[in-house]
């Protein structure tokens, strides 16, 4: 399978994402429309962004600039096994 080149496939593959997090959410809520509930959903919806966020952003920038990740299967793979983000240091960590 190819990469998605088109730039107007790309924004209408974001904003179905975001149409399809909205009915989902909105359901939830208005089946379960209870102040815990809606908290819960929240904290969630806002601690995955940050996880993606962590995943892609910081460790690129900030923990292993040498490093690219092209899906959160690499990132697991690269954080399980204890790639190393020491510059002086070659290969996976022996423990």
């Amino acid at each position: 399978m190819s990469n998605l080149q088109s730039k107007s496939l790309i924004l209408l593959k974001g904003w179905l994402f975001f149409g399809l997090g909205t009915i989902a959410a909105g359901s939830l809520v208005w089946r379960y429309a209870d102040f815990t509930s809606v908290a819960l959903l929240a904290i969630a919806i806002w601690s995955f962004c940050r996880f993606y966020y962590f995943a892609f952003y910081v460790i690129q920038h900030y923990v292993d600039a040498d490093y690219r990740f092209s899906g959160l299967w690499d990132f697991l793979r690269y954080s399980w096994t204890g790639w190393c983000v020491d510059r002086d240091e070659q290969g996976p960590k022996s423990s």
